[in-house]
């Protein structure tokens, strides 16, 4: 509930007193099938590539937000209600990368919409910066993962391209990740967040964009743990230090 996942309790409940026991449930014929959404034959690295040239031949954050909604390679993209692209201020100096949309994300088109969202606005407002003046804000991955998993590594590898595009595009002076997983993506990292964060990283796009990167603690997180919002405090305070020395 406080990463905004809609829960009904008393319906949980009633299911889980119904349920039979484990010793005693029958056992079905056949195991059940996972059902799983195929991209055709087509592997990662095919659709990497198409992502690649679609994202090269966009010169424009409309034309990279169009190639982003007409492209297949997303084994997620079939089971969401739309792609999650951005929002926010396009050439801002300040950019944010999370991981990917929720539900309310989903449901809306804008990232970082829902209770994790909110306290990400309030960080930002604590050094000056909104993502309707000064701040552009997007994610690693565009389609929302069934049960707000987190993304897997081919689902954030075809989108990789897009995303180093929009960096590219929008040129910002100083680059947010935003939780674990887009600071171990897009560094190429194997340290986690807690020894990730609060640090600045030199970071390059394929076509050798430079802007330096400092990962913070996910606002979901903060939201489950406030006693850890101390060091999100500490990290936003070198943020806006660095930009004042970038401006």
């Amino acid at each position: 509930a406080d990463m905004g996942v809609s829960v009904d309790t008393a319906l949980v409940d009633a299911l889980l007193k119904s349920a039979p026991r484990p010793e005693k449930a029958e056992r079905s014929a056949e195991p059940a099938t996972p059902v799983q959404v195929r991209r055709g034959s087509k592997t990662v690295s095919d659709w990497a590539n198409e992502a690649r040239a679609a994202a090269k031949s966009a010169t424009t954050l409309d034309a990279l937000a169009d190639a982003i909604r007409a492209f297949d390679g997303s084994p997620l993209k079939s089971a969401c209600e739309q792609a999650v692209i951005y929002d926010g201020v396009p050439g801002a100096s300040l950019m944010v990368i999370g991981e990917g949309p929720g539900a309310e994300e989903d449901r809306r088109g804008l990232p970082f919409v829902g209770k994790a969202g909110q306290l990400l606005d309030k960080m930002l407002a604590a050094i000056g910066r909104s993502r309707g003046v000064n701040t552009f804000i997007t994610n690693v991955n565009y389609w929302r993962p069934p049960g707000n998993r987190n993304p897997e590594a081919d689902e954030i590898a075809v989108c990789r391209p897009f995303v180093d595009r929009m960096i590219e595009l929008v040129q910002p002076k100083l680059i947010i990740a935003a939780g674990g997983v887009p600071a171990v993506s897009l560094l190429g990292s194997k340290e986690g967040i807690m020894k990730l964060r609060g640090n600045e990283y030199a970071y390059s796009t394929p076509d050798g964009f430079k802007a330096p990167m400092i990962p913070i603690l996910h606002p979901a997180y903060l939201l489950r743990r406030p006693q850890d919002k101390s060091r999100a405090w500490r990290d936003l305070m070198l943020i806006e230090k660095r930009l004042a020395e970038l401006a």
